[in-house]
Protein backbone atom coordinates (compact mmCIF):
# COMPACT_ATOMS: atom_id res chain seq x y z
CA UNK A 1 0.00 0.00 0.00
CA UNK A 2 1.11 3.47 -0.79
CA UNK A 3 3.30 5.45 1.73
CA UNK A 4 1.89 8.14 3.73
CA UNK A 5 3.31 11.23 1.69
CA UNK A 6 5.10 14.03 3.55
CA UNK A 7 5.85 17.51 2.55
CA UNK A 8 8.09 19.26 4.65
CA UNK A 9 8.35 23.34 5.11
CA UNK A 10 12.42 24.54 5.66
CA UNK A 11 13.29 26.63 8.24
CA UNK A 12 15.65 28.98 6.51
CA UNK A 13 16.15 27.77 3.19
CA UNK A 14 14.40 25.45 0.99
CA UNK A 15 17.61 23.33 0.79
CA UNK A 16 21.27 24.06 0.90
CA UNK A 17 22.40 26.13 -2.42
CA UNK A 18 23.47 24.14 -5.05
CA UNK A 19 24.79 24.34 -8.66
CA UNK A 20 25.73 22.01 -11.52
CA UNK A 21 29.29 22.80 -12.73
CA UNK A 22 28.12 22.85 -16.41
CA UNK A 23 26.15 26.20 -15.93
CA UNK A 24 28.35 28.92 -17.18
CA UNK A 25 30.53 30.64 -14.85
CA UNK A 26 30.26 34.31 -13.67
CA UNK A 27 33.22 35.87 -15.90
CA UNK A 28 35.88 37.30 -13.18
CA UNK A 29 36.77 41.04 -12.78
CA UNK A 30 40.09 42.12 -14.98
CA UNK A 31 43.14 42.28 -12.57
CA UNK A 32 43.88 46.38 -12.23
CA UNK A 33 46.89 47.50 -14.11
CA UNK A 34 50.41 47.20 -12.68
CA UNK A 35 51.78 50.05 -11.02
CA UNK A 36 54.56 51.20 -9.22
CA UNK A 37 54.53 51.47 -5.74
CA UNK A 38 57.21 51.85 -2.53
CA UNK A 39 58.55 47.27 -1.97
CA UNK A 40 55.83 46.70 1.00
CA UNK A 41 57.20 45.02 4.18
CA UNK A 42 57.38 41.33 3.75
CA UNK A 43 54.25 39.40 5.19
CA UNK A 44 55.09 37.46 8.54
CA UNK A 45 55.11 33.84 9.01
CA UNK A 46 51.98 34.16 11.53
CA UNK A 47 50.13 35.85 8.31
CA UNK A 48 50.77 33.65 5.43
CA UNK A 49 49.91 30.58 7.70
CA UNK A 50 46.66 32.32 8.66
CA UNK A 51 43.69 29.68 9.27
CA UNK A 52 41.21 29.48 6.32
CA UNK A 53 38.70 31.99 5.48
CA UNK A 54 36.07 29.32 4.95
CA UNK A 55 36.54 26.18 6.60
CA UNK A 56 34.15 23.15 6.91
CA UNK A 57 34.27 21.05 9.83
CA UNK A 58 34.73 18.04 7.92
CA UNK A 59 37.46 19.71 5.43
CA UNK A 60 39.49 16.94 3.39
CA UNK A 61 40.26 19.16 0.65
CA UNK A 62 41.16 22.89 -0.46
CA UNK A 63 41.30 25.45 -2.55
CA UNK A 64 42.72 29.22 -3.21
CA UNK A 65 39.62 31.14 -4.80
CA UNK A 66 40.48 34.79 -5.88
CA UNK A 67 43.19 35.13 -3.13
CA UNK A 68 40.82 33.43 -0.46
CA UNK A 69 40.87 30.21 1.32
CA UNK A 70 38.48 27.72 1.34
CA UNK A 71 38.50 24.19 2.78
CA UNK A 72 35.64 22.11 1.85
CA UNK A 73 34.29 19.05 2.34
CA UNK A 74 34.95 16.54 -0.83
CA UNK A 75 32.26 13.29 -1.34
CA UNK A 76 31.76 10.83 -4.05
CA UNK A 77 27.87 10.04 -4.62
CA UNK A 78 25.97 8.34 -6.76
CA UNK A 79 25.71 11.69 -9.63
CA UNK A 80 26.07 12.41 -13.11
CA UNK A 81 27.94 15.17 -12.80
CA UNK A 82 29.78 17.25 -10.61
CA UNK A 83 27.75 19.13 -7.83
CA UNK A 84 28.05 21.78 -5.35
CA UNK A 85 26.36 23.18 -2.08
CA UNK A 86 26.98 25.77 0.36
CA UNK A 87 24.73 25.45 3.74
CA UNK A 88 25.72 26.75 7.09
CA UNK A 89 28.72 24.79 7.76
CA UNK A 90 30.44 25.66 4.17
CA UNK A 91 31.32 24.09 0.76
CA UNK A 92 30.20 20.54 0.31
CA UNK A 93 31.40 19.09 -3.01
CA UNK A 94 29.80 16.07 -4.57
CA UNK A 95 31.57 13.80 -7.69
CA UNK A 96 31.13 10.55 -9.07
CA UNK A 97 33.45 8.02 -8.46
CA UNK A 98 34.93 7.84 -11.94
CA UNK A 99 35.62 11.92 -12.03
CA UNK A 100 39.36 12.90 -11.69
CA UNK A 101 40.19 15.35 -8.37
CA UNK A 102 42.06 17.28 -11.16
CA UNK A 103 38.23 17.71 -12.66
CA UNK A 104 36.91 18.59 -9.34
CA UNK A 105 39.48 20.80 -8.38
CA UNK A 106 38.79 22.38 -12.27
CA UNK A 107 35.17 22.73 -11.65
CA UNK A 108 35.52 23.90 -8.28
CA UNK A 109 37.83 27.33 -9.62
CA UNK A 110 35.12 27.60 -12.41
CA UNK A 111 32.81 28.53 -10.31
CA UNK A 112 34.89 30.38 -7.85
CA UNK A 113 32.68 33.42 -8.03
CA UNK A 114 29.13 31.72 -6.91
CA UNK A 115 31.01 29.83 -4.85
CA UNK A 116 32.32 32.92 -2.22
CA UNK A 117 28.89 34.66 -2.68
CA UNK A 118 27.18 31.68 -1.11
CA UNK A 119 29.38 31.71 1.49
CA UNK A 120 29.93 35.04 2.53
CA UNK A 121 25.77 34.79 2.36
CA UNK A 122 26.39 31.90 5.08
CA UNK A 123 28.43 33.76 7.01
CA UNK A 124 26.37 36.34 7.27
CA UNK A 125 23.26 34.41 8.00
CA UNK A 126 25.56 32.84 11.10
CA UNK A 127 26.26 36.53 12.53
CA UNK A 128 22.72 37.60 12.39
CA UNK A 129 21.74 34.86 14.38
CA UNK A 130 24.26 34.66 16.69
CA UNK A 131 23.75 38.40 17.66
CA UNK A 132 20.11 37.96 18.33
CA UNK A 133 21.40 35.02 21.17
CA UNK A 134 19.27 35.69 24.39
CA UNK A 135 21.49 36.06 27.81
CA UNK A 136 18.84 34.45 30.04
CA UNK A 137 18.62 36.64 33.25
CA UNK A 138 16.16 39.28 34.26
CA UNK A 139 15.65 41.63 32.18
CA UNK A 140 16.40 39.30 29.01
CA UNK A 141 14.19 40.00 26.20
CA UNK A 142 12.72 38.13 23.15
CA UNK A 143 10.22 37.95 20.54
CA UNK A 144 6.98 36.82 20.46
CA UNK A 145 4.09 37.23 17.73
CA UNK A 146 6.53 40.00 16.33
CA UNK A 147 6.85 41.98 19.34
CA UNK A 148 9.91 42.05 22.28
CA UNK A 149 9.44 40.80 25.32
CA UNK A 150 10.42 41.49 28.72
CA UNK A 151 11.89 38.90 30.99
CA UNK A 152 10.79 39.82 34.72
CA UNK A 153 11.83 37.28 37.29
CA UNK A 154 8.99 37.42 39.91
CA UNK A 155 8.78 34.65 42.71
CA UNK A 156 5.32 35.74 43.76
CA UNK A 157 3.76 33.40 40.55
CA UNK A 158 5.07 30.73 41.91
CA UNK A 159 6.70 29.08 39.18
CA UNK A 160 4.01 30.27 36.45
CA UNK A 161 4.63 32.69 33.90
CA UNK A 162 2.40 35.58 33.35
CA UNK A 163 2.23 37.97 30.33
CA UNK A 164 1.26 41.78 30.83
CA UNK A 165 0.90 44.39 28.85
CA UNK A 166 1.52 47.88 28.81
CA UNK A 167 -0.43 49.40 26.44
CA UNK A 168 1.28 53.13 27.87
CA UNK A 169 4.48 52.17 26.88
CA UNK A 170 6.99 54.50 25.56
CA UNK A 171 7.66 54.38 21.60
CA UNK A 172 10.82 52.49 21.55
CA UNK A 173 9.92 50.53 24.92
CA UNK A 174 8.60 47.07 24.69
CA UNK A 175 4.86 46.85 26.16
CA UNK A 176 4.88 43.44 27.28
CA UNK A 177 6.58 42.13 30.13
CA UNK A 178 6.85 38.26 31.28
CA UNK A 179 6.61 37.84 34.70
CA UNK A 180 8.31 34.48 35.79
CA UNK A 181 7.43 32.95 39.02
CA UNK A 182 11.30 32.54 39.76
CA UNK A 183 13.77 34.08 41.76
CA UNK A 184 16.43 36.47 41.13
CA UNK A 185 18.91 33.36 41.79
CA UNK A 186 17.58 31.02 39.58
CA UNK A 187 20.12 30.00 36.70
CA UNK A 188 19.71 30.66 32.97
CA UNK A 189 18.99 27.22 32.13
CA UNK A 190 15.50 27.69 34.48
CA UNK A 191 14.50 30.40 32.91
CA UNK A 192 15.20 29.46 29.03
CA UNK A 193 13.21 26.33 30.27
CA UNK A 194 10.40 28.21 32.21
CA UNK A 195 9.86 30.71 29.18
CA UNK A 196 10.04 28.18 26.10
CA UNK A 197 7.37 25.86 28.55
CA UNK A 198 5.01 29.25 27.93
CA UNK A 199 5.85 29.97 24.63
CA UNK A 200 5.34 25.96 23.60
CA UNK A 201 0.98 26.42 25.47
CA UNK A 202 1.28 29.80 23.23
CA UNK A 203 1.99 28.04 19.61
CA UNK A 204 -0.25 24.95 20.39
CA UNK A 205 -3.44 27.50 21.53
CA UNK A 206 -2.51 29.59 18.47
CA UNK A 207 -1.94 26.52 16.33
CA UNK A 208 -4.94 24.93 16.93
CA UNK A 209 -7.27 28.56 16.25
CA UNK A 210 -5.60 28.91 13.05
CA UNK A 211 -5.81 25.76 11.91
CA UNK A 212 -9.73 25.54 12.81
CA UNK A 213 -9.78 29.49 10.72
CA UNK A 214 -8.36 28.31 7.63
CA UNK A 215 -9.01 24.30 6.98
CA UNK A 216 -12.67 25.06 6.04
CA UNK A 217 -11.75 27.29 3.46
CA UNK A 218 -9.50 24.99 1.93
CA UNK A 219 -12.30 22.39 2.07
CA UNK A 220 -9.41 20.37 3.81
CA UNK A 221 -9.96 18.23 7.54
CA UNK A 222 -6.90 18.40 9.88
CA UNK A 223 -6.50 15.56 12.70
CA UNK A 224 -3.98 16.28 15.07
CA UNK A 225 -1.79 18.91 15.71
CA UNK A 226 1.84 17.95 16.90
CA UNK A 227 4.49 20.73 17.66
CA UNK A 228 8.00 20.18 16.57
CA UNK A 229 11.35 21.34 17.08
CA UNK A 230 13.26 20.38 14.48
CA UNK A 231 16.08 22.25 12.89
CA UNK A 232 15.46 22.96 9.78
CA UNK A 233 11.49 22.71 9.05
CA UNK A 234 8.61 25.41 9.54
CA UNK A 235 5.97 22.54 8.94
CA UNK A 236 4.87 18.95 7.72
CA UNK A 237 1.81 17.80 6.96
CA UNK A 238 0.69 13.86 6.25
CA UNK A 239 -1.65 12.86 4.02
CA UNK A 240 -3.61 10.82 7.28
CA UNK A 241 -4.50 14.66 8.44
CA UNK A 242 -1.49 15.27 10.87
CA UNK A 243 -0.01 18.24 11.08
CA UNK A 244 3.46 19.08 12.50
CA UNK A 245 4.31 22.91 13.11
CA UNK A 246 7.44 24.05 14.95
CA UNK A 247 6.70 25.81 17.65
CA UNK A 248 9.31 28.57 17.41
CA UNK A 249 6.98 30.42 15.06
CA UNK A 250 5.30 32.21 17.45
CA UNK A 251 8.60 34.39 17.51
CA UNK A 252 6.92 35.34 14.04
CA UNK A 253 3.71 37.98 13.47
CA UNK A 254 0.64 36.53 12.73
CA UNK A 255 0.65 36.51 9.37
CA UNK A 256 3.67 34.58 8.79
CA UNK A 257 2.27 31.99 11.51
CA UNK A 258 -1.03 32.44 8.88
CA UNK A 259 1.22 31.51 5.80
CA UNK A 260 2.89 28.59 7.11
CA UNK A 261 -0.55 27.12 8.89
CA UNK A 262 -1.90 27.96 5.14
CA UNK A 263 0.49 25.73 3.40
CA UNK A 264 0.59 22.83 5.11
CA UNK A 265 -3.12 22.64 4.79
CA UNK A 266 -3.08 23.24 1.40
CA UNK A 267 -0.41 19.81 1.33
CA UNK A 268 -3.83 18.61 2.52
CA UNK A 269 -5.02 19.08 -0.76
CA UNK A 270 -2.26 19.17 -3.32
CA UNK A 271 0.53 17.00 -2.41
CA UNK A 272 3.77 18.81 -4.14
CA UNK A 273 4.85 22.31 -5.01
CA UNK A 274 3.54 22.43 -8.30
CA UNK A 275 1.72 25.73 -9.59
CA UNK A 276 -1.83 23.80 -8.33
CA UNK A 277 -0.44 24.20 -5.25
CA UNK A 278 0.31 27.72 -4.88
CA UNK A 279 -2.52 28.58 -6.02
CA UNK A 280 -4.71 26.99 -3.30
CA UNK A 281 -2.18 28.36 -0.49
CA UNK A 282 -3.39 32.26 -2.95
CA UNK A 283 -6.88 31.71 -2.06
CA UNK A 284 -6.20 32.20 1.49
CA UNK A 285 -3.05 34.28 1.74
CA UNK A 286 -1.90 35.88 -1.43
CA UNK A 287 0.72 37.73 0.40
CA UNK A 288 2.19 34.28 0.86
CA UNK A 289 5.70 35.31 -1.42
CA UNK A 290 5.99 37.98 0.81
CA UNK A 291 5.84 36.26 3.85
CA UNK A 292 8.16 33.37 2.70
CA UNK A 293 10.40 35.76 2.49
CA UNK A 294 9.82 37.20 5.95
CA UNK A 295 10.02 33.68 7.02
CA UNK A 296 13.36 32.59 5.87
CA UNK A 297 15.01 36.00 6.28
CA UNK A 298 14.47 36.76 9.96
CA UNK A 299 17.41 35.68 12.44
CA UNK A 300 15.88 34.01 15.56
CA UNK A 301 17.35 33.74 18.59
CA UNK A 302 19.07 30.16 18.72
CA UNK A 303 17.91 28.10 22.04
Amino acid sequence: MRKLLQLTLDLFDPAPSEVRPDAPPTPAPEPPAATDVAAAPAESLDSVLSPATFHHPRANRQAVLAGTFVAYEFKRARRRSIGFSVGPEGLTVSAPKWVPLGEVDAAVKGKAPWILAKLEEARERRERVESARIAWRDGAAFPFLGEQVIVVLDPRNGGSAILNTDAQALPGVPRLTLHVGLPQTATPAQIRDTVQAWLMRQAKRLFTERLDHYAPQLRVQWRKLVLSNAGTRWGTAHSDGTIRLNWRLIHFRLPVIDYVVAHELSHLRVMDHSPRFWDTVATVVPEYAQLRGQLRDQALPPW
